[in-house]
Parts: C-alpha cells; structure tokens; sequence
C-alpha cells in the first residue's frame, strides 16, 4: 500500500527517516470465509453466496488467532468473501479484540454493515472499516453483481461514521467505472469518510478473467493526477481525507518526480528516502495472506503458491521457514529483470507487483506490465524490455522452475 497523503505531509511537516530494524512482523490479512452475498467482477478469491468445504473450525480458527499474536503480529485484516456471512466471526472478532492487536481492521462490501451490526462492530473496536465500491449507483451495482448494493453499502458508511467507526471507501479502478473516480473522492468528502483507497486491478481471481479491463498507462495517468491534486488540496488546507492506493507500487515514482517537478531538490531527497524506507513492494515480507482454508500465501493474489497450510503447521513457523519463493521476495534488490530490473527506482516501489508478471509470462520476476511510467521517467533505455510470450499456465507449486 502506497500511502499518498502521509508522504505527502513531509513537504508541509517533515519528519525523520525511520528504517526498518530487526525482523519484519507481517500484516496479516486474513480471508475468513470465502462466501459472499455479492457477485463482484473482479473478485480475487472467485466467492459467491454459498458454502465452500474446508474453511477452518471455529477452533482451528481461535489457535491461529492466539499463533499470531503469540507470533508478535501487530496488524491484522479481516477479510472474504464478506467476512460477517462467516458463521462465528463476531466471537473470532471478540477474541482478536481480547488480545489486543495494536490494529485490528475489517474489509467489506458494507451490505451487511448496517443498524445493529454496525453497533457491534463499533463495540468490538475496530481501528478502521474499509468498504468497497466499484462506482456510483447502478455502475457499482454492474461491477458487484446485485441490484441495491451500493444503496446497502452507503448506508453501510453513514451507520458506521455515526458509530464513531473510521471508515474508508475502496475503489478498483478499470476501464470501465474510471470515470467514477472524482465522483467516489466527492462522495468522501459529502459523507465524512476517513480514507479513500484507490486499488489497480491485479490478475487473481475473477480479475484474471478481466485484465482486459485494466485501465491504460494514460488512464492511469490521468487518475494519479487527480489523486495526488485532492490529496495536495486536503494537506495544504488541513482537511482530514487521507488517500491511498494499492497494488502498484509505480505510484510511489511517479508521485516522486511530481515533488521533484514541484519543490526544491531538498524536499525532493527528504520524500525520495523516507520512500525508499517504505522500499514499495511489501508481498512475502511486510504482508502476509491466510485464506479460507487455512492455506499462508505471499499475499492475497498469489492463491496458486501456497506456503503451507495453518491446519497443519502454525503460521508463525511456516512464515519463519525456508521457503524459496519468501526468501526470494525479502532480497532487496528482488532478481527482476527487463526494465524493472533496469529501474532507477527499484529501491522505491521495490518491483511493483510481482504476481502480475507471473500471471502473464510465468516468470516473477519478470518486468510489471502494469508501470506506467516512461523508459525516460524511469532511467532506463527502451531496449532494457523484455519481449516474452504470454504465460497461460497454473504451475505455481514451490518446486517451479522459479529458482
């Protein structure tokens, strides 16, 4: 996660540069259940409003939640499917609560998140509630698959905001509803909404099935720009919309080379390495994904490289094994090739999105299809691409050809 506004308050209030030190405790986000009420397009774990064999026990779960903190993780998110259609998850909520994670958060459509449950929610005290939306009206409604979701959903937010709950409001942004984008930041500016998470489609899930509809590079462009002109507005006039975006860490550059274009090299050099101690990409370092079945993944998106499994091995040990392909995504640099490994700004977005390159040419190493950055942007020459045939296999077990 790239977060705009807080690199963006070093121009207005500098801070100094804090390094990682000692070993990295993961984010954990956690996919509770696999079921769904909603029918979302680009659906990463492919849920749907039915019962999936397999998901962990009630006690099963209750024996990762104590592994986890026992494990030191500070943060953890608690996701889907719709994590509230999980049969027990107020008591997996009451537990986590009891243990005092230092950030306990929840990732939902909302639809659910109403009246009472909303009360509930507010009790157990969540840190924060992100809901998504893929639009306004009847285009989130397309993209989710049911007639009245966002109507559900906002009224999801505003029980939350008067609960007292912080809450944002995530976007994934393709072809098909980036129009919406300036209507989404004025809805979080109508409703009061804390943060605003733009997400760039990755190709898991249901979203595999739709890269077609991955936003081009000037697209992409255009809504970084107006991302980085709110999130400048609201920090120069105090207002408290924090804005962040997901999934490809090429955003870092480029809100980079606009303080470059925009302040002096001494605030430029201040951003550039407070950045590069962010170091961009976090996938099998800084976050970690347990999915409904117990299986530890790199992140949420990688489903087809599988680390272990809890039901078997804690995840504390599987996280501090020697698996190859963790120990592959920890190297700073990361082995990337193409204009990646070319980049000027590796030690920035640290690769950018490795399960994309995968996706598309079975190699993760290779160059992210999504940077939408120009060879001159980035420092490098436009031989430095790499010409790769697309990758139409599923062979991700940790014995691949990867190493």
């Amino acid at each position: 996660m790239f977060r705009l506004t807080q690199y963006m308050q070093e121009l207005v209030h500098p801070t100094p540069v804090r390094r990682r030190t000692g070993p990295v405790k993961p984010v954990v986000i956690w996919n509770l259940t696999r079921r769904c009420n909603l029918r979302c397009r680009h659906c990463y774990t492919t849920s749907a409003d039915v019962h999936f064999p397999g998901e962990l026990s009630h006690e099963q779960a209750m024996g990762v939640l104590d592994d986890l903190h026992e494990f030191g993780v500070f943060a953890l998110i608690l996701s889907g499917g719709e994590p509230l259609s999980r049969f027990d998850f107020f008591e997996l909520a009451e537990r986590a609560r009891d243990l005092k994670f230092r950030h306990l958060s929840l990732s939902t459509n909302g639809t659910k998140l109403t009246g009472d449950t909303a009360r509930r929610v507010a009790d157990l005290g969540f840190d924060y509630v992100g809901i998504s939306l893929d639009g306004i009206g009847e285009r989130n409604d397309w993209f989710r698959g049911v007639e009245g979701a966002y109507a559900e959903a906002l009224q999801g937010v505003r029980d939350c905001k008067a609960q007292g709950i912080k809450v944002g409001l995530r976007f994934t942004i393709t072809e098909s509803n980036a129009e919406d984008l300036p209507g989404m930041l004025d809805l979080c500016e109508a409703e009061g909404v804390d943060k605003f998470y733009l997400s760039h489609l990755v190709y898991a899930g249901r979203g595999d099935k739709h890269r077609g509809e991955d936003t081009d590079h000037q697209r992409t462009r255009r809504a970084m720009d107006l991302l980085i002109d709110r999130a400048w507005d609201a920090v120069s006039k105090g207002r408290p919309l924090e804005i962040v975006t997901g999934n490809n860490d090429a955003d870092a550059v480029y809100f980079l080379r606009w303080v470059e274009r925009n302040f002096d090299a001494g605030k430029a050099a201040h951003v550039r390495a407070h950045l590069e101690a962010w170091g961009g990409n976090s996938s099998g370092l800084g976050v970690a994904n347990i999915d409904h079945q117990g299986r530890v993944h790199p992140d949420t998106y990688w489903s087809d490289y599988t680390i272990g499994s809890v039901k078997t091995e804690p995840f504390s040990s599987l996280w501090t094994g020697a698996d190859p392909m963790l120990a592959t995504l920890r190297q700073r640099p990361r082995p990337l090739k193409g204009r990646c490994g070319a980049c000027a700004f590796k030690e920035v977005c640290g690769g950018n999105t490795r399960i994309r390159a995968l996706q598309l040419t079975g190699d993760p190493w290779a160059e992210d299809p999504a940077c939408y950055l120009s060879a001159e942007e980035i420092g490098v020459e436009e031989s430095d691409r790499l010409t790769v045939a697309p990758f139409r296999g599923k062979s991700h077990d940790p014995a691949h050809r990867f190493f």
